[in-house]
């Protein structure tokens, strides 16, 4: 009887080289999605923070205090260089134009990590595909190739 291993679990045929190969590749997009999905988020947590600072207790008013001095500013921190003085004028449309580039950058980059998501999911469908296959051609059944781990099999890499 042979002993239930990565290369070769009860039940089924001998995992090829292949088939390994193919595991540590999965294993490499595995750990490409997690790092990708990091930066998704962290874009999503800049875009938060732009538009928190942009508008967190600001009334929809709050512009106008600019221009006329008569809106209330709110509670955000642009709003709290609004005090109707010229000079603050400046600064506030200085912090408008800063947020502006902050959600501009963090967009950005939140799109770029979705693309790559993307492509990443694609290129990923076809290596399973191939690993699947694979597994079958050395006697696995569809369902045990399908549930195989491979991170086990990829460690039997050598």
């Amino acid at each position: 009887m042979i002993a239930t291993s990565p290369t070769r679990p009860a039940g089924r045929g001998q995992c090829p080289a292949r088939a390994r190969e193919l595991a540590a590749r999965l294993s490499a997009l595995f750990e490409r999605d997690v790092e990708i999905a990091w930066r998704l988020s962290d874009a999503q947590r800049r875009l938060r923070e732009a538009n928190e600072r942009l508008w967190s207790g600001l009334s929809p008013d709050a512009l106008g205090l600019i221009y006329d001095g008569a809106a209330p500013a709110g509670q955000s921190a642009i709003a709290a260089l609004m005090s109707g003085r010229p000079e603050s004028q400046t600064a506030v449309l200085g912090a408008l134009q800063q947020t502006h580039w902050m959600i501009d950058r963090a967009f950005h980059d939140y799109q770029t990590a979705a693309e790559e998501r993307r492509q990443l999911a694609a290129d990923t469908g076809e290596v399973i595909r191939w690993f699947v296959d694979a597994l079958v051609a050395a006697g696995w059944s569809e369902e045990q190739a399908r549930s195989a781990n491979v991170y086990e099999l990829a460690g039997a890499v050598r």
